[in-house]
């Protein structure tokens, strides 16, 4: 199972969290491949992606949607990760082109110089009027030269977004996708994501510089295949480490997809019902799947007739969307 570990250093103004996605990336990569595959680089990128935006819903827990997405001008045209305030999480990648297997970030997303990083924050209740949060940041640093890793972009967005020290290690193969962040308590509390400032204090931490320092000995071998115990131990023997025991309901990070036939079946009426038409009569069928899941729905001559045909007219038991 898929596991969070939270923990503080005692005496310390630095908080950890180390994230380990097995069984819902599996899940996720198993679905995938029986639709387009994609390519190493990409898969490693869309995992660093699931396993960073988990770590960043899980520090902030925000009631809504936590989105990572990282676009740009190279054969990655864009890369989205997506994770709720339970801890679902989905990704997913558009490819345009051709990607190197020894491609970093600046070879998939930023050729020209383009790319860019967005966090949002979308809210499940929404206010009137009230409009989702996000932060950008471009896929190079403060001297304009591109950043390779994705773990270097969310500590440059954390450093001039959020005025927080932070330091990330990311790693993703087939089998795993995992993360650890260690950052400094933000002085003002918490909602780092909502525009609390904390400049006075950036860099000058000694306690964070120390830790920060020994995560970055973290290797991604060591990360993708060392258990948590292990790992923290490894890399903090020498600090006082206090670990936060989860609670029995305490949410933890899978896999889950909202796609359904029911939104498939509107967003198709919405497309209006010639442009379908057009499109059964050239196919045979309408086929549309899901960019997050790989779950393909279909719908034949028969369904789509009864898209469009208005439910008083429907015989019993149909299940036509309205």
């Amino acid at each position: 199972m898929s596991e969070l570990h939270k923990f503080m250093f005692e005496a310390l103004p630095v908080r950890g969290m180390l994230v380990r996605l097995t069984d819902g990336w599996r899940e996720l990569l198993g679905r995938r491949a029986t639709a387009d595959a994609f390519p190493p680089p990409v898969l490693a990128l869309m995992g660093e992606m699931a396993a960073a935006a988990v770590l960043m819903q899980s520090n902030i827990k925000f009631n809504g949607a936590l989105v990572l997405q990282v676009s740009g001008d190279g054969p990655v045209k864009l890369a989205v990760a997506e994770v709720q305030s339970d801890l679902a999480f989905r990704t997913t990648a558009t490819v345009v082109g051709n990607v190197p297997a020894d491609a970093r970030l600046e070879a998939m997303l930023n050729v020209h110089g383009q790319g860019r990083c967005a966090i949002t924050l979308d809210p499940q209740d929404k206010l009137p009027g009230q409009q989702p949060y996000q932060g950008v940041v471009p896929l190079y640093g403060d001297r304009r030269e591109p950043l390779q890793e994705l773990s270097q972009v969310l500590e440059h967005y954390m450093l001039q977004s959020e005025q927080l020290d932070t330091r990330l290690v990311l790693a993703a193969n087939d089998d795993i996708a995992a993360g650890l962040l260690i950052q400094r308590l933000p002085v003002e509390g918490e909602n780092n994501l909502q525009g609390r400032r904390n400049e006075d204090a950036i860099g000058m931490s000694e306690g964070f510089n120390r830790i920060a320092q020994l995560a970055a000995t973290l290797t991604r071998k060591e990360l993708l295949n060392v258990d948590a115990q292990t790992l923290l131990h490894r890399l903090f023997w020498q600090e006082r480490l206090l670990r936060f025991v989860p609670s029995a309901d305490a949410p933890h990070p899978h896999f889950a997809c909202t796609c359904n036939r029911n939104r498939v079946a509107r967003m198709l009426k919405s497309l209006g019902r010639d442009e379908v038409e057009d499109i059964v009569a050239e196919q045979g069928r309408v086929e549309i799947a899901c960019e997050f899941c790989g779950v393909k729905y279909h719908f034949d001559p028969v369904d789509v007739g009864e898209l469009f045909t208005p439910q008083r007219d429907q015989p019993p038991g149909s299940s036509t969307v309205n």
